[in-house]
């Protein structure tokens, strides 16, 4: 994957740096949102809502944060932003895992062109790395529904991306939030990291993709681009990006919001979680 100019490769480069010897920082509380922008029309308003729960290891972290890096800074990136009526897009970047944990790393702004998108992953490369426990999906789509709500900003689509190797195990039942951000107009779409096994010590589930399709996406042209293996998170997370901006679905991914019975008990989390600690 090439990265363009010489702001992005420096991004990759501390990436790299990092993952080398990463030192996690203990979590920080509920942040306040991110200020008011400007109230600019754009093409779309989207929120990228980034898992770094205990699950997801110091690789797998830094795999995430060089597969943003290089998507925004790609070419087809770049092709689809200036397809759209606006030719601009208003992005935010934040992490979360359980409900006490959601924190805004890069606040909104507009990428219109390489140095908007330069200066936008720069921000997500020299970021400290954060890990903390419990995973709650619903937690990080009423967080990512907030922001959007709140970033001022007239989008003709707004949209949260939502990535993480985990079910729901934390905070308000996933459906629940999923339906209320849904019921403001904003379609959620899915990045699922399915690169473990299952064991009895961890969350992990065979069918992750599943899960996201039944429990946690929604709205006009939602869809799911699962990661099952390493090599495939730069070019999952870019494929992901383009169609987000460019307004399309991928053919063979195309999930129904309504009408079909669930494959998956959207409970599988908290079931577990009561299962194996009894609260």
């Amino acid at each position: 994957m090439r990265i363009r100019h010489g702001i992005a490769a420096c991004a990759v480069a501390a990436i790299a740096a990092a993952a080398a010897g990463i030192g996690f920082a203990a979590p920080k509380p509920f942040p306040q949102l991110a200020q008011r922008a400007s109230g600019a029309p754009v093409d779309v308003v989207l929120a990228l809502g980034v898992d770094v729960s205990y699950s997801m290891d110091p690789e797998e972290q830094a795999l995430q944060r060089e597969g943003y890096i290089a998507a925004i800074t790609s070419p087809e990136f770049m092709r689809a932003l200036r397809q759209g009526m606006h030719a601009k897009v208003a992005m935010t970047y934040y992490e979360w895992a359980g409900s006490h944990h959601t924190e805004v790393i890069v606040p909104w702004r507009v990428v219109d062109n390489p140095e908007t998108a330069d200066a936008f992953v720069a921000d997500i490369a020299r970021a400290r790395y954060t890990r903390a426990s419990r995973t709650s999906v619903s937690s990080a789509l009423l967080f990512g529904a907030a922001l959007i709500e709140g970033s001022g900003y007239q989008g003709l689509r707004r949209v949260i991306d939502i990535s993480g190797d985990g079910v729901n195990n934390n905070g308000p039942l996933v459906t629940d939030a999923r339906d209320e951000v849904l019921a403001k107009g904003i379609t959620i779409n899915g990045l699922p990291i399915i690169l473990k096994r299952p064991t009895r010590s961890t969350f992990d589930i065979e069918n992750l993709d599943i899960y996201f399709e039944d429990c946690v996406i929604g709205g006009p042209g939602a869809f799911v681009i699962p990661v099952k293996a390493r090599e495939q998170f730069k070019e999952a997370i870019r494929t992901k990006l383009v169609l987000e901006i460019a307004g399309r679905t991928p053919e063979p991914r195309v999930i129904p919001a309504e009408g079909r019975k669930p494959r998956i008990s959207c409970t599988i989390g908290e079931q577990i979680w009561q299962q194996r600690w009894g609260n």
